[in-house]
């Protein structure tokens, strides 16, 4: 499949006890966009593709076996860094869905806004101005 320059080339990859729980809390607290979800037979996610701006999370169901399901075993958590345009906007959308938040919207010294969450297991979700561009 071809890509543009502007498509993006990294894409974090979880796996959770409850992926649907995760896809919800992404999408409806977290401001995600569904891309596409495909469950295997027994209902568990075997994929899942989830947007925010340009970029996307993967994610699919812990224990359905296969080389990385395994390799991650009990792994976590992980850390995901999402740019957002509006950092206030967006938490105040993560704290109406009860999100957790471990650090409400501050200013960093080197001229960011962000914030930062935990989702229901565990991984650390961090959302800011700050949007590092490749070289």
């Amino acid at each position: 499949m071809p890509r543009s320059e502007h498509t993006p080339t990294v894409f974090p990859t979880l796996v959770y006890r409850d992926a649907k729980a995760a896809i919800r809390l992404l999408t409806e607290g977290l401001g995600f966009r569904e891309v596409a979800v495909y469950e295997a037979e027994d209902g568990t996610v075997a994929h899942a593709e989830l947007a925010q701006g340009n970029g996307m999370v993967m994610l699919g169901s812990k224990g359905r076996g296969g080389v990385f399901d395994s390799a991650m075993g009990d792994a976590g958590p992980s850390g995901v860094y999402v740019a957002v345009d509006d950092v206030d906007a967006h938490h105040r959308q993560a704290v109406e869905h009860g999100v957790e938040i471990l650090m409400p919207p501050t200013d960093q010294d080197y001229g960011a806004r962000d914030y930062m969450a935990r989702d229901h297991e565990g991984n650390i979700w961090s959302f800011g101005t700050y949007a590092p561009a490749p070289r």
